[in-house]
């Protein structure tokens, strides 16, 4: 069986890699912020706790890393940020 027959269940996942990793905290908070559509449920659900939790999670990475970066993995940490943040707050501010 070669790779391409493979189940998804059983491929291995990439680990290791920051900005990967930076991607998949984003995903989530996406997927909490009701941005993207869960592709399990084919749902769109807003969780305000949880997106908040993941921003603050980015938060406390970028100031734990704090001149440990590379300038790219620097700049898309804080671009990443930036971007949740105005969703989160444009959608907090809709919700009050």
């Amino acid at each position: 069986m070669n790779e391409r027959d493979r189940e998804s269940d059983e491929l291995p996942l990439p680990g290791g890699d920051f900005r990967l990793f930076i991607v998949r905290l984003n995903f989530q908070a996406m997927l909490s912020l009701g941005m993207l559509e869960n592709p399990l449920t084919q749902t769109r659900t807003l969780n305000l706790p949880n997106a908040r939790m993941l921003i603050d999670d980015l938060l406390m990475l970028r100031e734990k890393t704090e001149s440990n970066l590379e300038p790219e993995e620097s700049a898309h940490l804080d671009k990443v940020i930036s971007d949740l943040e105005h969703h989160y707050r444009t959608i907090e501010a809709r919700a009050n």
